[in-house]
């Protein structure tokens, strides 16, 4: 750990990694999909991860995303900064959650985001007072468990070659199909078979410009019997057909 805070910018490649620290991730901007031992959650502006230490994670970002990350400092650091919140903080630090902030964290989020946090002082009371504000009695309540869009996104592209179900991923998420169309359209602006099918685009694309598979090969690979209705579709959703979406490599 070089320093505790980092702004950190997010893509589409899927990261996955543990620590011996625990870590606290701030949205600042964008959607960011985690998943802490296994389970989904979705970080958004005025929310938080709470990471434990050891916990396998991963993230990934379709469109983009910048959060504020704190790295926890070991158990002296806490004592020594902490006093009477090093207990809170224990607890708020134990187990995976996702976390609203109150205007003033988010606030103080903002703050330290547009701030030299590379300096020290600066990032070890910014550090400090972020830790004491989600340890206080006023602690913010959790959100709501977000969609597990990284686990769907695996299934997806596992499953892309084979019919996929609404029902296979509101079983994945928990959920019973209406709900799961219900909260799938809230959390991402699109019916399930929608990103279903722009996902599969997305990888169709990725095999055009990364391999030099047969395009009747690519289009079965990512669920098109026919190849004219595969081209058909890439046009519609990349406005250029494969062969020109392949010389733009």
């Amino acid at each position: 750990m070089s320093s505790l805070l980092s702004l950190r910018h997010y893509s589409h490649e899927r990261l996955s990694h543990s620590h011996d620290h625990a870590q606290l991730v701030f949205g600042i901007s964008g959607q960011l999909d985690v998943e802490i031992n296994g389970q989904g959650r979705l970080i958004t502006r005025q929310t938080l991860a709470v990471v434990p230490s050891t916990a396998q994670h991963a993230c990934a970002s379709q469109s983009g995303s910048q959060c504020l990350v704190l790295d926890v400092p070991a158990q002296p650091w806490l004592q020594q900064q902490l006093g009477p919140h090093l207990d809170a903080t224990h607890r708020l630090l134990e187990k995976p959650a996702t976390l609203s902030l109150t205007p003033a964290q988010s606030q103080l989020v903002a703050w330290l985001a547009n701030s030299p946090i590379a300096d020290p002082v600066i990032a070890q009371q910014g550090s400090a007072l972020l830790l004491a504000s989600l340890a206080c009695v006023d602690a913010p309540a959790p959100a709501y468990k977000a969609l597990p869009l990284t686990v769907l996104d695996a299934h997806i592209d596992q499953h892309a070659a084979y019919p996929l179900q609404v029902r296979d991923l509101a079983r994945l998420s928990g959920l019973s199909v209406a709900r799961f169309h219900a909260r799938f359209l809230h959390e991402t602006g699109q019916t399930p078979m929608d990103y279903v099918r722009s996902r599969r685009l997305q990888l169709a694309r990725q095999l055009l410009q990364g391999s030099n598979l047969a395009i009747g090969e690519i289009a079965a690979r990512v669920g098109y019997s026919s190849q004219s209705a595969f081209s058909a579709a890439l046009s519609r959703h990349f406005g250029v057909n494969p062969r020109q979406l392949r010389r733009n490599r």
